[in-house]
């Protein structure tokens, strides 16, 4: 899933789940009820700003419109998804996001592994504490995330998160209507990329499952490593990747399960980068407050945060998120740059084509790799 979170750069956004780095990762599938996850989460979540009724279903109607008016100017940039259908975005509150997204996970970790009762999975207690686990998770995650495009839907899901897109706009004091057409046009971005190259979803998925498959180890070797990490980064020892990349949940995987993570967050980078040089590239005669908005959000970005949203951002990595958004629209910026979006696009063609860790900070050796 891929999401815009104003607190990992921009999104997801979700950041929570997302699209694009991290999906699955410290919740196999068979250790959760995601169903009463969905249903915790749902709960938990706060409801967000004070809206009057007017407002809330004037908000949600712009939202459908702005994301319906973003996808040719998204089109129009990149050069993909010409002739595609234009299917329309699902607004949502923050328990509704909270129920798609868990719903989302219970399909990404398999087939079955979802479904609470199916050949046992996410039954017992060991799915129950998954789910009380997983739920209280994804509902802080629903304050957070202000879009997301969950390929794993049938027909491919773009939802917009109302309240939260309400919160920020307001935070930042922007124009709401730029604001709100600036969000889709990030999130429309991450529908076009996955339309446009079918086998992006088979590629997650494929990850997603060896972080399943390889999660069977003593609880023991899984603390110890995040024991481990916890010293390293005490003794300010962490290597660039731990540091930037890799949360202490990740600390925890194995090393089959961290080379996954390694290409789900290379993915992510890459597609949350194409998304924020989409966004900014349509420019302000579609967006005119363009420039006030990025850098009211870029500001945003280093405000500190509470001692208990630090927690959990160290455990789930979200200032993975942070780093995606940077350093993918860098790469992304510089490739445009030099050779143009048509022989960027080369980067769609299939996962030889993805850049590779050191080409993400070097852009001319995936140039000099893939395009010759």
């Amino acid at each position: 899933m891929s999401g815009l979170n104003p607190e990992a750069g921009h999104g997801g956004h979700e950041e929570g789940q997302d699209a694009s780095g991290g999906a699955g990762q410290g919740f196999p599938g068979d250790d959760v009820d995601w169903a009463l996850a969905g249903g915790i989460a749902a709960r938990l979540a706060p409801p967000g700003p004070t809206m009057t009724g007017y407002t809330r279903d004037q908000v949600y109607a712009e939202l459908a419109r702005a994301s319906a008016s973003a996808e040719p100017h998204v089109r129009e940039v990149t050069g993909l998804a010409d002739g595609l259908p234009v299917p329309p975005a699902r607004v949502v509150d923050r328990a509704g996001w909270a129920r798609a997204a868990t719903a989302s996970m219970g399909v990404l970790t398999g087939p079955e592994a979802g479904v609470a009762g199916a050949d046992g999975a996410g039954s017992g207690l060991a799915g129950k504490a998954g789910g009380l686990q997983a739920g209280a998770v994804f509902a802080f995650l629903s304050t957070a995330i202000l879009g997301q495009y969950d390929p794993f839907t049938d027909d491919g899901t773009l939802l917009l998160v109302a309240p939260n897109v309400v919160a920020v706009e307001r935070a930042l004091k922007v124009r709401p209507a730029d604001f709100r057409l600036w969000v889709c046009l990030h999130e429309v971005t991450h529908r076009v990329q996955f339309s446009s190259s079918p086998w992006l979803t088979a590629y997650m998925r494929e990850s997603v499952d060896l972080l399943a498959t390889e999660a069977d180890e003593p609880l023991t070797d899984v603390l110890g490593r995040v024991a481990e990490q916890l010293r390293k980064r005490r003794r300010g020892e962490e290597t660039p990747d731990e540091k930037g990349m890799i949360g202490l949940v990740s600390a925890a995987a194995s090393e089959p399960q961290r080379q996954a993570i390694d290409r789900m967050l290379m993915l992510g980078t890459l597609l949350e980068g194409h998304a924020d040089h989409v966004m900014d590239s349509v420019g302000p005669e579609v967006v005119p407050t363009v420039a006030r908005i990025r850098a009211a959000f870029d500001h945003r970005r280093q405000h500190n945060p509470s001692v208990i949203q630090r927690v959990m951002r160290a455990l789930l990595g979200v200032d993975a998120k942070m780093a995606q958004y940077v350093r993918g629209k860098a790469f992304v910026d510089a490739v445009v740059e030099r050779v143009g979006m048509e022989q960027f696009n080369t980067v769609w063609t299939g996962p030889e084509t993805l850049p590779l860790k050191d080409e993400i900070e070097e852009p001319q050796r995936w140039i000099a790799r893939v395009l010759g």
